[in-house]
């Protein structure tokens, strides 16, 4: 009779073997030639093996519940990226570049107070009011210059 019946490291060669009836103790392995040897032992080898193999148990509890948990923080982590940068194909890439390429072309081509304040207010994230302030002009002045620029450049997008 086999005792105890538990789960085993895949580097553990032997088996505890304990039999109740005649009240002995045994440990079987395999040989190198793949013969199956059982050899009697006493009590106190016996309890030196079981709790080796005991902590070996431990040591895989542990080994698991580490590799479970790195997966699920894992995958956690790869949602979270794949949320905020899903990866974008050769064509969309390309497509993308094309786009900014003939965005920068558009802006390029206003005049350059139309230019100037575009970028101000969409690039440097300043408010029409901070803009007038450093132009010395009206607000209605500078809302009107940037939306005659989108106008310009949403008409190179159309064509």
């Amino acid at each position: 009779m086999n005792y105890p019946k538990r789960r085993k490291s895949k580097d553990n060669p032997y088996t505890l073997i304990y039999d109740s009836a005649n009240n002995t103790y045994a440990i079987s392995f395999m040989d190198s030639k793949k013969r199956l040897i059982c050899i009697k032992i006493n009590y106190d080898l016996y309890k030196t093996f079981n709790d080796f193999e005991l902590d070996d148990i431990s040591q895989l509890n542990k080994y698991d519940r580490h590799i479970e948990h790195l997966n699920i923080m894992e995958s956690d982590e790869l949602l979270y990226k794949r949320m905020l940068y899903q990866s974008k194909t050769t064509d969309e890439i390309v497509e993308n570049k094309i786009r900014n390429n003939n965005l920068k072309q558009a802006i390029k081509s206003l005049p350059e107070i139309q230019r100037r304040r575009l970028k101000k207010y969409y690039f440097e994230d300043k408010t029409l009011d901070e803009i007038a302030k450093e132009e010395g002009c009206t607000k209605s002045a500078v809302k009107f210059s940037i939306d005659i620029a989108i106008e310009k450049i949403s008409k190179k997008f159309k064509n």
